[in-house]
């Protein structure tokens, strides 16, 4: 099963959705914003991804600006303020058996399966 964690406000999250509903394929929206990510899901993602903490942040969010910017953080803090702060993840991530990508093209979720 596929797993898309979706913003519906994102146009990019709204483009990897459509990719998957014209590839007629079953899939899982996780709506990230309205149901936010545990720590140990974060850790998860981060680990499929194949991510550092710090890469999954969207560093142009108003939070992250006002809140971390410049700020030395180690990796669990930069986890705890992305459990605390969901709008900080990047998006849209589509996760597929043991894989996961930062759908940024939205094409790139091809490469999955």
């Amino acid at each position: 099963m596929i797993t898309i964690y979706h913003n519906p406000r994102c146009k990019k999250s709204r483009e990897g959705v459509a990719l998957l509903e014209e590839a007629q394929t079953d899939f899982e929206i996780v709506k990230y914003l309205d149901t936010p990510l545990s720590i140990e899901e974060i850790k998860e993602l981060l680990k499929k991804l194949n991510y550092t903490p710090i890469q999954l942040v969207r560093k142009n969010e108003t939070v992250w600006k006002e809140n971390f910017k410049g700020k030395e953080m180690s990796d669990q803090e930069i986890i705890h303020a992305m459990a605390n702060y969901p709008k900080l993840i990047e998006r849209p991530i589509v996760v597929f058996k043991n894989k996961a990508l930062v759908a940024r093209p939205a094409k790139a979720i091809k490469t999955l399966f």
